[in-house]
């Protein structure tokens, strides 16, 4: 499985850290690009420069519009942007590709191809609501960035893990980074 990792310029790139992480220790071609602002998160949240996410898969640059990624042609199985900031959601769902990031979620909606986009903001207002269903009718899947609680969770990671564990069910990769409903002792309510 080829899959592209978008990080944006929101809180939270640790999500996409943690996913190129996982799909790395799987076997998976990862191709990450990350945006300038995305980089500076990264190390002011993580501590971690591009020189980490380099070592988890194919770094492009987010100007780099001759990428491979940036055609139709190039095959890959998915693209999320995780954290993906309202600003590239809003790009996105109105067609405007001018870096990598929505280049490459452009392809994967012309294409039919799986796009995925964790969102990270709160409280939301009436154009990112607006902006969520458009990529929705497009074929997108939007993931808010909003862990469960139902595994009991011990520690920031396994929230993290949890969200990461949302986007490999979406792209079809098993994994075991959270306890599902049953396993968890959870009960249907009522």
């Amino acid at each position: 499985m080829r899959v592209v990792v978008c990080l944006t310029g929101a809180s939270g790139v640790v999500y996409g850290y943690r996913l190129a992480e996982e799909l790395y220790k799987r076997g998976m071609e990862t191709l990450i690009v990350a945006s300038e602002v995305a980089l500076e998160i990264l190390r002011m949240e993580e501590g971690k420069g591009r020189e980490a996410l380099s070592g988890l898969g194919e770094i492009y640059d987010n100007d780099d519009l001759g990428a491979p990624i940036a055609s139709g042609s190039y095959p890959f199985d998915a693209v999320v942007v995780i954290p993906c900031s309202m600003k590239t959601l809003a790009c996105i769902a109105n067609g405007i590709a001018s870096n990598l990031i929505t280049r490459s979620a452009d392809v994967a909606l012309k294409e039919r191809r799986k796009l995925i986009l964790v969102v990270r903001e709160t409280p939301l207002s009436l154009v990112h609501i607006r902006n969520m269903l458009r990529v929705t009718e497009a074929g997108a899947v939007v993931m808010p960035a909003s862990p469960g609680f139902y595994h009991t969770p011990e520690t920031v990671g396994d929230l993290v893990d949890y969200v990461v564990g949302k986007v490999l069910d979406q792209i079809g990769v098993e994994h075991s980074l959270f306890k599902r409903w049953g396993e968890a002792g959870g009960k249907a309510p009522g």
